[in-house]
């Protein structure tokens, strides 16, 4: 079976049997979205659903969509996230809360700035590749102290201690990308780190296929911690 006629078989799975459980003490959506339907079978629906989530993380009219043991159980057997989100670390930026999502919708990946190795890759790669996830978000955030950290030791050193370093090197390519740091330096390493690593994702010798093909949208995003918004630079799906 390909990977698209497992998507369509989960999917239908996931719709018949969330009827049978729909309205068990579950509040009425705040928004005009049904997080008991199937998941989104393109990247601009599941991009949409992760904006409007985003839109009520900022309002502060929360869904908390799919967190109760009806859902647990319902997922038990198997999962189908419409979206890979790769973020930071930042205790700050927790992606299933800033996009209003329930258990089982996100792969979520978290590294210091972003930082991006092989086993990363091959995390981020897991959900495209295995079970048709449309959407990759790379999600990178206001004052991020991995970024700050990684500058200032590439710029005056000395070397962070232990594997610490390792997330300096990482984002090395991005502050040699600097052509002028601006009046903040650490926010444009940011948003070129996020604009990097979607890149490279979208040109990953696995990935460029899918993202040709349409059947995958690599997202660069930025997340505001004034704010609570969720700022797309780059890769938004049409």
């Amino acid at each position: 079976m390909g990977v698209l006629d497992r998507r369509t078989a989960l999917a239908g799975a996931l719709t018949a049997t969330t009827a049978l459980i729909v309205g068990c003490g579950r509040d009425e959506p705040s928004e005009q979205v049904d997080t008991t339907q199937a998941p989104p079978q393109t990247a601009k629906a599941a991009f949409d659903r992760l904006m409007a989530g985003n839109r009520r993380w900022v309002d502060g009219n929360l869904n908390h969509p799919d967190r109760d043991p009806d859902r647990r159980q319902l997922l038990a057997q198997n999962q189908q996230p419409y979206g890979v989100v790769l973020s930071c670390i930042d205790s700050r930026v927790p992606p299933e809360l800033l996009f209003d999502t329930g258990l089982g919708d996100l792969f979520v990946m978290r590294t210091g700035g972003l930082a991006v190795g092989p086993i990363v890759t091959g995390s981020v790669e897991y959900g495209p590749m295995t079970s048709g996830t449309p959407l990759i978000v790379v999600l990178g955030h206001q004052r991020c102290g991995a970024v700050s950290a990684a500058y200032k030791a590439l710029r005056e050193g000395p070397p962070l201690p232990g594997n610490l370093q390792a997330i300096v090197e990482a984002l090395r390519p991005a502050y040699e990308r600097m052509d002028s740091p601006g009046d903040d330096p650490v926010e444009t390493m940011t948003r070129i780190q996020i604009e990097l690593t979607a890149e490279n994702l979208r040109r990953n010798n696995d990935l460029a296929p899918l993202a040709g093909s349409g059947a995958l949208s690599v997202v660069g995003a930025y997340y505001s911690l004034d704010t609570g918004q969720v700022e797309v630079l780059d890769g938004a799906p049409a």
